[in-house]
């Protein structure tokens, strides 16, 4: 497919983004063209817009950014055989090379020169993109637009909650972005008894208490540790799900994980966090597991079997927006967290 279209790009090593024309671009061997029908703004793409240390350091301009969206496959490249012209489809945004040691033993997600769509190659905040056919995820189930579009999101929800068995637990959420929004539900499908969350903003917590969460705690007024010890008859959390990345929520966190615990960690710190070892894990014999993107593609398969069962996860998704007329609006819901998810129609 030739012409042109819109896109919205980070065009110079500054805040803020600009909507561009720019040429529909080309399916090379083994990729395929789709065209976005919605599009979400995730964390990172909050970090690009305001420009960060971490963007500068991290991100090169030009580059049309946005990662977690859906679409239809309008074109297929040379040497493409699964994926088909027409096909309605969600993206693993994590590309592979499928040649090194992690690939070769079933751990593709932490692919050793992976790249991220939108960072370190042209993304979804755009009319058009061009995806790898391997990170295409067909859909053959009656899914709507905005929820195929947050799969991203969905699925680290999915790999963070499902790393250990949580029938019969208790469960300690720390952070109420999207994704802890995500996991509430998914611990509540998973035989979780009770489900916990902090976080600072009383608009998440909301959130969160109509996703289902058993008690939702603001530490600016409660002390967090103290509560769920509460809870949980002086025992603690048997499983901490950290999402937030904030230094305090992770030490409150483990201060609350009882003995024996399980913490699974998605959140990422913006620099080193000081945390006593000692108390936080080796004493308390704590299992810990760090969690990064999805597993490919057994995480898609879980989250596609939780949508087929009927967890719902519509309540996350609180804006819907015009990607060309709203997305500076859409960037400053996210930054004042006034918000659940966003999605943003091209």
């Amino acid at each position: 497919m030739r012409g042109e279209m819109r896109a919205i790009s980070k065009t110079r090593p500054e805040p803020g983004a600009e909507q561009i024309v720019a040429p529909i671009p080309q399916p090379g061997v083994g990729e395929v063209l789709v065209r976005v029908r919605a599009t979400a703004i995730c964390g990172t793409d909050v970090h690009i817009y305001e420009w960060d240390p971490w963007s500068q350091a991290r991100v090169n301009t030009p580059r049309i950014f946005g990662h977690e969206f859906c679409g239809d496959v309008v074109e297929v490249g040379e040497g493409v055989t699964k994926v088909k012209k027409g096909q309605f489809v969600s993206v693993e945004t994590h590309t592979a090379c499928g040649k090194c040691f992690y690939c070769l033993t079933g751990l593709a997600h932490i692919c050793q020169d992976a790249k991220i769509m939108g960072i370190d190659r042209d993304g979804c905040f755009a009319e058009y993109v061009v995806v790898p056919e391997f990170n295409c995820w067909i859909w053959d189930i009656d899914i709507s637009d905005e929820v195929a579009a947050i799969q991203d999101p969905f699925g680290n929800a999915v790999h963070t909650t499902l790393a250990t068995d949580l029938v019969g637990k208790t469960v300690l959420i720390t952070g109420m972005g999207p994704i802890g929004l995500c996991a509430i539900s998914v611990a509540k499908a998973a035989g979780a008894t009770e489900v916990y969350v902090t976080d600072v903003s009383d608009y998440r917590l909301d959130l969160a208490r109509k996703l289902g969460a058993d008690l939702a705690i603001n530490p600016k007024r409660e002390d967090p540790v103290a509560a769920v010890r509460k809870a949980t008859g002086g025992v603690g959390a048997d499983v901490l799900l950290e999402m937030s990345g904030n230094p305090s929520a992770i030490v409150q966190g483990f201060d609350a994980l009882r003995k024996a615990g399980f913490a699974s960690l998605l959140g990422i710190p913006s620099e080193p966090i000081k945390l006593d070892l000692a108390d936080a894990i080796v004493f308390k014999s704590a299992t810990v597991q760090g969690i990064n993107g999805r597993r490919m593609f057994e995480t898609w398969f879980q989250a596609r079997s939780l949508l087929k069962a009927g967890l719902d996860i519509t309540p996350v998704i609180t804006h819907r927006m015009s990607l060309w007329d709203d997305f500076d609006k859409g960037m400053e819901l996210m930054i004042s967290g006034q918000c659940g998810k966003v999605i943003l129609y091209p």
